[in-house]
């Protein structure tokens, strides 16, 4: 790893272009999963529980991932194989994004690097960000969608065991829920296209 606190590929800046999905609309989403304004500092109290333990948190995603065929598959290099370098850059970016969605607001710039994250589990960008020659054009948006599952469910242990007097783990898992899934619905844009 890089002594370098960013992930390597981590873009979270102004030099993104904007999202074709408008603030307005990320307002509907968050509607939609019925966001309230208690939320928000739940949220933001799970991220202060969840980053210090973030490492531990994708042990837990990556056992599952690189224990299931088809999940690693899109991690495979030119020779067939998982591609550790691969895995263990997405990692950081995996953690990372562990603790943009507990601390960032969700304004145009977080939209613009949703996009971004999408475009690369897409044809659109898959690999380039990493410049790996893998031979999986793309991440199958089914197999994205299903994953809130284990990201939301294995996430509320670790609300649990880091809880204080006084927090409410199941208003802080309630809340990383929706936003993950409203992360989720931003990641399936480019592939829905204009039925999105």
């Amino acid at each position: 790893m890089s002594s370098d606190p960013t992930p390597a590929g981590y873009t979270y800046d102004d030099q993104l272009p904007p999202s074709p999905v408008s603030e307005e609309r990320l307002s509907q989403l968050l509607t939609d999963v019925m966001w309230t304004d208690d939320d928000a500092p739940a949220l933001r109290r799970a991220g202060e529980i969840l980053s210090p333990r973030v490492g531990d948190i994708l042990d837990v995603w990556y056992d599952f991932i690189g224990s299931t065929p088809h999940l690693v598959e899109v991690f495979r290099g030119a020779d067939g194989e998982p591609d550790d370098e691969y895995l263990a850059q997405v990692r950081q970016r995996f953690e990372q994004w562990v603790i943009d969605v507990c601390t960032r607001e969700f304004d145009g710039q977080w939209l613009a690097y949703q996009e971004e994250i999408a475009l690369r589990h897409h044809p659109t960008k898959k690999n380039r960000t990493d410049g790996v020659d893998s031979p999986s054009s793309h991440v199958p948006m089914s197999d994205m969608l299903a994953l809130v599952v284990p990201v939301t469910l294995s996430v509320k242990s670790f609300l649990a065991d880091g809880a204080q007097e006084g927090d409410d783990v199941e208003a802080m898992h309630q809340a990383w829920f929706k936003a993950v899934t409203v992360t989720l619905v931003l990641w399936s844009r480019p592939y829905a296209g204009d039925l999105w």
